[in-house]
Order: C-alpha cells, then sequence, then structure tokens
C-alpha cells in the first residue's frame, strides 16, 4: 500500500513542476511568436495546463480501459478548478475577486455551464435510454466539439470588441530565453506530463482496489487532484503578479478544454460510447460543476464585494459548500 501511495505521489509531485515549467515555456513561445494577444495567450495557457488531463484520459481509455477515471477525472477537475476560485478570492486582500474580475468572464462560464450541462443530461439518461451513435462514439461528441469551436469564436469576437485584454502587453518578460530553448524546454515538459499522465491511471486503479474504493471515486478526486495541479500553480503564480484575469481566465478556459476531453477519449474508447460504460454518478460532479459554474456567474455579474468574516466572499462560500457536498455525496454513493 506504501508503494502505490509513493507512486501515486510521485506522479503528482512530476505533474506538477512539470505542469507549471510546461505553462511558463508555452508563455515565453506565445510571447516570441507574437501570439501573446489576449484570447491566444488564454487558449494557449488552458490547454497547457490541462495536458495532464488529455494525456491521463488517453492512457485511460487505450491503455488501462478505465473509462470511470478519466470521465472522473475530467469533472473532478472542473470541480476541482471551480473550487481554485475559493483560493483565489481568499487570497487576493483588498477589492473582491469578483468586483475586480472583468466581467467578460461572464461569457466563458456560461458556455462552461452549457457544456458541462449538456455531458451531465447525457450522463443521467444513461441506460434509461438508447442514444443514437455514430459507429462507437457517441452523437453528443460532435456537438462537444461544435459548441467548443462556437465558444471559442465567440470569445475571440467579444474580447476583441468588448474587452480589455487578459494578458499584458510585456514583450521584453523573457529577454534571456531564445524560441529555440524555450521550444526545448516545453517538450521535455511535455514529455514528463506525458509520463506521469500514462502511469496514473495504473496506479489509481491498484490504488482503488487496495482501499477498497470505487474507480469513480478515485478518478474525481485522487487523479483530478494531481492533473489539476497545474492550474493551480498557474493560477497563485499569476496572482503574485496581480493578474487577476489572467488567473480567472485560465480557470474557466481549462474547464471547456476538460469538456472537449471528453469527446476525445470518445473517439478513442472503441468499446462504444464512452459515457454509456461509465457510472452515472459522475452527474453529481456535472451539475454541481454546473451550479458552481453558476455561482461564479452571480459572483461576476452581481459584482459583490461582502466578505464572511473578513476571509472570503459569499460567492465564495457557496463554490466551497457545494464542493464539500459532491464529495461526501461521491464517497457515500460509491458503486
Amino acid at each position: 500500500m506504501l508503494m502505490i501511495w509513493a507512486k501515486f505521489a510521485a506522479c503528482m509531485i512530476a505533474v506538477g513542476i512539470a505542469g507549471t515549467r510546461l505553462s511558463l515555456y508555452g508563455d515565453i513561445i506565445a510571447e516570441k511568436t507574437g501570439l501573446s494577444g489576449s484570447w491566444i495567450g488564454l487558449v494557449l495557457l488552458a490547454t497547457a495546463t490541462s495536458l495532464p488531463e488529455l494525456i491521463t484520459g488517453v492512457s485511460a481509455v487505450t491503455i488501462a480501459n478505465a473509462p470511470n477515471i478519466t470521465i472522473g477525472n475530467l469533472l473532478g477537475s472542473c470541480v476541482f478548478n471551480l473550487t481554485t476560485l475559493v483560493l483565489v478570492d481568499l487570497v487576493h486582500r483588498g477589492e473582491s475577486v469578483y468586483r475586480r474580475a472583468h466581467q467578460g468572464h461572464v461569457l466563458s462560464a456560461a458556455y462552461g455551464v452549457a457544456l458541462i450541462g449538456f455531458v451531465g443530461v447525457n450522463l443521467q439518461i444513461n441506460g434509461k435510454i438508447d442514444l443514437p451513435s455514430l459507429g462507437h462514439v457517441g452523437a453528443y461528441t460532435p456537438v462537444i466539439i461544435l459548441l467548443y469551436f462556437i465558444a471559442m469564436r465567440s470569445i475571440f469576437l467579444y474580447e476583441r470588441e468588448k474587452m480589455t485584454e487578459f494578458v499584458e502587453d510585456v514583450s521584453d518578460r523573457y529577454p534571456n530565453v531564445s524560441l529555440l530553448r524555450a521550444t526545448g524546454g516545453y517538450t521535455v515538459s511535455a514529455g514528463v506530463v506525458v509520463g506521469a499522465g500514462v502511469a496514473m491511471p495504473f496506479i489509481a486503479t491498484d490504488l482503488a482496489t487496495t482501499m477498497g474504493w470505487s474507480n469513480s471515486f478515485v478518478g474525481t478526486f485522487l487523479v483530478a487532484a494531481a492533473t489539476t495541479l497545474p492550474e493551480l500553480a498557474v493560477t497563485v503564480g499569476a496572482l503574485r503578479l496581480g493578474a487577476i484575469d489572467m488567473a480567472v481566465a485560465n480557470l474557466l478556459g481549462s474547464n471547456l478544454f476538460d469538456i472537449v476531453i471528453i469527446a476525445i477519449d470518445d473517439l478513442l474508447f472503441l468499446p462504444g460510447p464512452i459515457l454509456s460504460h461509465v457510472s452515472p454518478i459522475h452527474g453529481v460532479s456535472a451539475m454541481s460543476a454546473v451550479i458552481m459554474t453558476s455561482l461564479a456567474i452571480i459572483g461576476l455579474f452581481g459584482r459583490s464585494g461582502n466578505r464572511v468574516f473578513g476571509t472570503v466572499g459569499w460567492v465564495s462560500l457557496g463554490l466551497f459548500t457545494v464542493y464539500l457536498l459532491n464529495a461526501l455525496g461521491l464517497y457515500l454513493a460509491q458503486d
């Protein structure tokens, strides 16, 4: 048991360190190639920090045959990302983070509600209605991909016309790092993430068996915690720089990309539509993420600045409460 936990901890450390470096080198590459605009920066950052979820999901469905691990990981990551907003609100002193952050984040959050809610509905009707499929791929997969690209285009057009840039125009932040060096560092970091991501589902499956936990529970919490370390690290780094919009955009953008990974995993999962081969208990995480995203929209749109006993705002308190209820519900309903 100690050896399994040691392997899991090693994967967490590797993903955390390599994921952070991956984000850093991605930012340098974006700057050196002139792709440092708000939309490009947002998509690049969210994609880089979501790479562990992508690799873990692909290895889980193609090698480990553990679809519950990957779906639990992805929906659990959405919940973890939204819970990180509580940390952002707690660490950011002075004006509330919901009042400080740009209201344009409401658009990406709203698309998050649509995508996560769509997956949640398909999970809940799993086994009750025979849904159409395209071979071994669920009919929901092309819808997810289409909605994602519509979301990206809408966010791009909105930001271009209405919003200030998330990422500051600082062309000399990395004067001593060449594009070649950044590309090499990005490749090495990606390799480490790939290695840890391939090992993660196997270790998680062994851990679930040893501890008597379900794959759904392990995927939603342990694997999700490990693969969201890059998002956490980037968020903390953005807070240190005072880049509140970058931190919020990274978290919401990562959620959008995580749902697209479900579609990618469905394409690679040959036994059939992936949502038909997992426990419907994952719908709890999906609905929790929808509620939490809705609370974030309320905070961003309402611009509430009140804090509970000088700690976090009421919206953050609500986010944390839903997270705890989600964790309790999944633990008690382990299949």
